[in-house]
């Protein structure tokens, strides 16, 4: 099912954000480690860029200020007109996009892994964007095998028809790393060095790729977005229930038609009433509740991922 094109160079501009929204504060406090001291980031056949995604956000550990920055990148904002009424995130989008990309073009960076936490019980999952990444796929898997005894999840993030809105799509090619359960403005110290060991095993990945590395064919399993689903509403818009116990914190497991989803106020379930077995995740995300998400519906997929092609490397010239 993979066929897009992969990378025939080495990748030699990589940038890690952090920040993205200034109260996930694992990738918060890992870029602003790296800007002190970059040289954990630094690889023999190319240097990462640590980038504080949303300085403002990160001051005040809110996760924006004027509207999500990781929903703005997009042409609508990079290509409009700057406006004083612009809102600080669409000013500091098109900062990035200049400072990363441009989008879309030849001159962004090769790679862009963007650092995240959730509030959910998600444990360790890759956000990658496009089931046909062979790239990002052989990195997913990569970083899998180093991990055989966590559940490290692959989430396919795209609707049809929708432009990629967040900073990794801003560079040839990226993805999220979504770690939690973590509070919103709390940096837990197992997170932290869950992500940090990550984002190591990123850029070794792509050092050994830089390096002419074989990379073979496999059987990949990922959970794809179906739709969101909102919580159980008044007329008036206010909540009139919340996620169910049996729900809670059940992050990719398997849900049955019939199982109960919510919990109303006045003490009735609510049950799934799909037809088929879904995989919730996102479960009662708090930074979903403005966005009318209770949780996010996806189904388990498994495809053959193609063996990524072994660069051709120019040899050193001789004396």
């Amino acid at each position: 099912m993979c066929s897009l094109p992969v990378p025939r160079e080495p990748l030699r501009r990589v940038a890690v954000t952090g920040g993205t929204h200034g109260n996930e504060l694992s990738g918060v406090y890992l870029v602003q480690h790296w800007l002190r001291a970059p040289g954990e980031l630094q690889r023999p056949s190319f240097s990462a860029m640590p980038v504080l995604a949303n300085p403002a956000a990160t001051a005040a550990c809110r996760r924006y200020m004027g509207r999500d920055l990781n929903r703005t990148f997009i042409s609508t904002f990079l290509t409009a007109r700057a406006h004083p009424d612009d809102p600080f995130e669409v000013t500091r989008a098109r900062e990035l996009n200049q400072m990363l990309g441009p989008k879309a073009s030849g001159r962004a960076f090769d790679f862009i892994l963007d650092l995240h936490n959730t509030t959910a019980n998600m444990g360790t999952c890759f956000v990658v964007h496009d089931i046909h990444n062979v790239f990002a796929m052989h990195l997913c898997h990569h970083l899998q095998m180093q991990s055989p005894e966590l559940p490290c999840r692959v989430f396919l993030y795209h609707l049809p028809g929708v432009e990629n809105y967040s900073i990794d799509s801003v560079g040839k090619n990226g993805m999220a790393l979504e770690l939690g359960p973590q509070p919103q403005g709390v940096l837990r110290a197992d997170v932290y060095r869950r992500m940090r060991a990550l984002v190591a095993a990123v850029l070794d990945f792509i050092q050994l790729f830089n390096q002419g590395t074989a990379f073979p064919a496999f059987e990949m399993e990922a959970y794809r977005i179906v739709r969101t689903v909102d919580f159980p509403r008044t007329e008036a818009g206010d909540l009139a229930g919340t996620v169910h116990p049996q729900l809670q914190d059940r992050d990719f497991e398997p849900l049955q038609p019939g199982a109960p989803i919510f919990q109303m106020f006045s003490g009735e379930d609510v049950l799934y009433e799909g037809e088929s077995t879904m995989y919730p995740i996102f479960i009662n995300e708090a930074a979903y509740y403005e966005k009318g998400i209770a949780f996010i519906q996806t189904e388990k997929l498994t495809f053959s991922v193609p063996a990524l092609p072994v660069l051709a490397l120019t040899p050193t010239p001789g004396p």
